[in-house]
């Protein structure tokens, strides 16, 4: 009988000390001062996925390098104390500062600024043995990921990886991306990525393309919505995204696939996945910060209990939307929905009201099945 994880997802990667702004009356030139009237602070990098996937309750643990400045200070106690991630296999480095990314967000889009150094210790060598875990999400378009053991030790004691490409600055589009999908359970580029690396013409044709290559297939569409298919059941599926006014796009891939992850351990069909990742993105992109735009099982109440009063007054579109995801309240059936923390324009203090509260875990026994 194989033991039951001790983890749902395990993540290993750079985490950022991020400063997001918003609100631009028009683009930064050279030689000009741009006021902003939005501003946030968050862990970034790859923390954006651990908090995503730790506010819709998955046991999440991070393995990540930390100096040992306020910003590092600061970060360590965000995501262990604020977020419940586990960092039993991060470690702090004394005389190393944290790595910081300025977050330019403009025109429903993004620019970077980032600063950083190498840090001493790998994620193979933090994860030399790794615990057991459900899922692993890795970046494979990162050479650094690709040369590291620890994901593929994960997938042979029986983790289901999920992998992300990334853009390429280049615009290379490497071929050989795909090859490093072997053993992967899931692939989940954007748009671009997807027909990009396939060398196709369209998202459909992207799809059926990766879907040779892993059993789970999926591409995002920005406004578009997102598009799948699973293999493993035969299941294709495609839905839009959610009606929203977007403030800040940051993090929004990450929620995503911290959902799909979400509801693939869950056992969800795919069209169900993949409304409810169009819904956690969808509702990211309305908060500044990143990380910590991510909603937690609070926010999807609100929107819901919101759509339905709507759908109510006789409005069509969220008549629309409360028949498109009649299934959430079973979701949030027993389940505690405290509110999360939002970004900050400053290195914020925890807030006392949520100290202690804790999103129960799910088990594979859960109802949700």
């Amino acid at each position: 009988m194989t033991a039951e994880p001790e983890l749902d997802l395990l993540l290993a990667g750079t985490v950022f000390f991020d400063i997001v702004f918003t609100g631009f009356p028009q683009p930064p030139r050279p030689g000009t001062e741009v006021w902003t009237d939005g501003m946030g602070s968050a862990p970034g990098g790859i923390a954006n996925l651990a908090v995503a996937a730790a506010r819709l309750g998955l046991r999440t643990s991070l393995a990540s390098s930390f100096g040992d400045d306020l910003y590092a200070d600061w970060l360590w106690r965000v995501l262990r104390d604020q977020e419940h991630i586990d960092l039993t296999w991060s470690r702090r480095h004394p005389h190393h500062h944290t790595p910081v990314t300025v977050a330019l967000s403009y025109e429903e889009d993004r620019a970077f600024v980032t600063h950083g150094h190498p840090w001493p210790t790998s994620a193979s060598e933090m994860l030399a043995d790794p615990p057991r875990a459900g899922a692993v999400l890795v970046d494979l378009g990162d050479p650094a990921v690709r040369s590291q053991g620890w994901w593929r030790r994960s997938a042979e004691a029986g983790a289901l990886v999920f992998a992300t490409a990334g853009w390429d600055p280049e615009q290379v589009w490497d071929t050989r991306i795909l090859d490093e999908l072997a053993g992967c359970h899931a692939f989940i580029p954007n748009a671009e990525e997807a027909m990009a690396y396939t060398r196709t013409s369209t998202v459909d044709d992207a799809l059926a393309a990766l879907s040779q290559i892993v059993p789970l297939a999926v591409v995002t569409m920005g406004r578009d919505g997102v598009a799948a298919i699973d293999s493993s059941t035969g299941e294709h599926a495609r839905v839009p995204a959610i009606p929203v006014t977007a403030i800040d796009t940051t993090g929004a891939g990450d929620v995503l696939a911290a959902a799909i992850v979400l509801g693939t351990l869950r056992g969800w069909p795919l069209a169900k996945r993949l409304k409810f990742a169009a819904l956690c993105s969808g509702l990211a992109v309305t908060q500044v910060g990143g990380s910590l735009a991510a909603p937690g099982w609070g926010d999807v109440a609100d929107w819901w209990r919101e759509r339905r009063a709507e759908a109510e007054a006789g409005d069509g579109a969220a008549i629309e939307l409360v028949e498109r995801y009649a299934f959430l309240p079973d979701c949030l059936r027993g389940v505690e929905t405290p509110r999360v923390r939002r970004a900050e324009a400053t290195i914020a203090r925890f807030s006392d009201a949520d100290r202690g509260r804790h999103v129960p875990r799910w088990r594979p026994h859960d109802r949700f099945r």
